[in-house]
């Protein structure tokens, strides 16, 4: 129990870190947007276009689900780690932040993919093609890193339970 304790605030405060940089990143890009601000109107210059609401939805829903994960990931470091927390609460934490975690992060990317084509759409528009490509690579690497941990949680928590036989029909 002790090392499943050491191993859950790791594994939280490491995730923890993550998000809260994900969050932070997000709030100042919201107030800095792509294009800038016409001085004239106080709106942002590309207001209408449909890239910028992309980023804007993709920035919002980035700041949301990284903050949630942050606090769910908060709930996990305040635990009290009886034994009972390891069956069900604890999983269902962490379950809950790997995956708006990971949510965070394919909308950072999206936002950062569609800044990218908001700021060089009149110039350089075939360069944002590769850097939007190349944006999928963080994405990968926390799926193949983080993802196989989530499902054996998901199956642990959630699937084993479905063929539990109670004690006092085993008798």
């Amino acid at each position: 129990m002790k090392e499943g304790e050491k191993w859950m605030k790791n594994n939280a405060a490491s995730c923890m870190v993550v998000a809260t940089l994900i969050s932070a990143v997000m709030f100042t890009s919201a107030f800095t947007v792509p294009g800038g601000i016409d001085e004239k109107t106080g709106s942002p210059i590309f207001l209408r276009s449909n890239a910028f609401l992309v980023f804007v939805i993709a920035n919002s829903l980035s700041l949301f689900s990284s903050s949630t994960s942050v606090l769910v990931f908060l709930g996990v470091l305040t635990s009290h780690y009886a034994e009972k927390d390891f069956l069900q609460s604890l999983p269902a934490k962490s379950i809950l932040g790997l995956f708006t975690l990971f949510f965070s992060i394919v909308t950072m990317m999206v936002a950062f993919g569609s800044a990218i084509f908001i700021t060089l759409q009149e110039r350089l528009a075939w360069v944002s093609i590769p850097v939007i490509i190349l944006s999928t690579v963080p994405i990968a690497f926390f799926t193949l890193l983080q993802f196989p941990l989530l499902i054996e949680m998901l199956v642990s928590t959630y699937c084993c339970r479905i063929f539990d036989i109670p004690q006092t029909k085993l008798k």
